[in-house]
């Protein structure tokens, strides 16, 4: 009877709970509607802001191609390396930007030792060779330019008329046959390796002595080799992909070569255009994704085979135009070490070359 008892009355305990089963309906339907939500906005590929010192002109097809493939709305906001860098420190932890891509490795120096980079992942630090990425880390090398002088064929044999390296051209027989761009992010960069191999004293000298030669000044590197090719100078100092897209342009009758300086001073500076991601950018992911696309085959193809540049990753094919890399007569200098475009600034406006 009791075991009886006991049976009648658990039936009926359960039978007089209708309103507990009604809330355990409830509560997963509000549940669901949740999950629902987060997975429709964890589905969204996002945004992403670039700040470029590199020329929209340049680097905007393959930035379309990371959008087209991710689905991630970019934003490229472009300018000079330095006045980027400056616009990234004045902004300080309220930038809008997620990534800084810059022409050469003293504009990411400037930001780095503000403080504003992230270190990177080990395995994206892997796929560039030590040599052109930051030793703490902060920023990594996408791809190179080394720098060149540009000569007219017509007048100057290079196995016998060219200097060692850039101090020979201060000598009077080049006046009136040269050309610089001061304005330009690179030639500041070589100036800044100039400093910093020959000292700020030797470096003034030089600058003093080609303005003395009564160098011709211009905008950048493409009118300097245009020039160069039409005789109104022979000798121009500039990166060495310039004049391989006129050669494609014009043909191999276009009367402008390149010539590496053999001396293996600052003149044969390989610098190299480097990305880092801003430690306060609100696009993690998004930042990490573009910065190891740049460094993808794809990527790295494009700059060898569309820019003219050298590819840092190992295995990519080099254009068949260009001197491997490792051939070249460069000089061995810790790009760390060229962060101070102020203070050539400063020294390019102290001798005139700058306003």
């Amino acid at each position: 009877m009791i075991l009886y008892s006991l049976i009648v009355s658990s039936l009926f305990v359960a039978s007089c709970q209708p309103e507990v089963v009604e809330v355990v309906k409830e509560v997963p339907v509000e549940k669901v509607v949740e999950v629902e939500k987060v997975v429709e906005v964890g589905s969204a590929p996002g945004s992403l802001v670039v700040y470029s010192g590199r020329s929209e002109k340049l680097v905007q097809p393959i930035i379309d191609q990371f959008a087209a493939v991710t689905g991630i709305e970019v934003e490229v906001k472009y300018g000079k390396t330095a006045e980027m860098a400056a616009v990234l420190m004045e902004e300080g932890n309220n930038s809008p930007a997620d990534v800084f891509w810059a022409q050469d490795p003293g504009g990411a120096g400037a930001v780095a030792e503000a403080g504003m980079f992230a270190t990177l992942p080990a395995d994206t630090l892997a796929k560039v060779d030590s040599g052109f990425q930051s030793k703490n880390g902060d920023w990594v090398g996408v791809s190179g330019r080394a720098r060149v002088v540009v000569y007219n064929t017509a007048t100057i044999d290079p196995a016998t008329d060219l200097p060692d390296d850039l101090w020979g051209f201060v000598e009077p027989e080049w006046k009136g046959r040269l050309g610089w761009a001061p304005t330009n992010g690179s030639f500041q960069a070589m100036v800044t390796a100039l400093r910093s191999e020959w000292g700020e004293e030797k470096t003034k000298e030089w600058l003093q002595g080609i303005m003395a030669n009564d160098v011709g000044v211009y905008p950048k590197n493409t009118p300097q080799v245009a020039a160069a090719a039409a005789g109104e100078i022979d000798i121009g100092f500039v990166n060495h992909y310039y004049l391989h897209r006129f050669i494609a342009a014009e043909g191999e009758s276009f009367a402008a070569r390149n010539h590496f300086l053999t001396g293996g001073g600052p003149g044969s500076l390989v610098m190299v255009a480097t990305v880092g991601r801003i430690d306060t950018g609100a696009n993690e992911d998004n930042a990490m994704k573009f910065i190891n696309f740049l460094l993808s085959p794809v990527a790295q193809q494009y700059f060898a085979g569309q820019t003219y540049e050298y590819p840092l990753v190992e295995g990519v094919k080099i254009h068949r135009e260009l001197t491997p890399i490792a051939e070249l007569p460069k000089i061995d200098i810790d790009l760390s070490d060229l962060v101070d475009l102020q203070g050539t600034v400063d020294l390019l406006t102290e001798v005139g070359a700058l306003e």
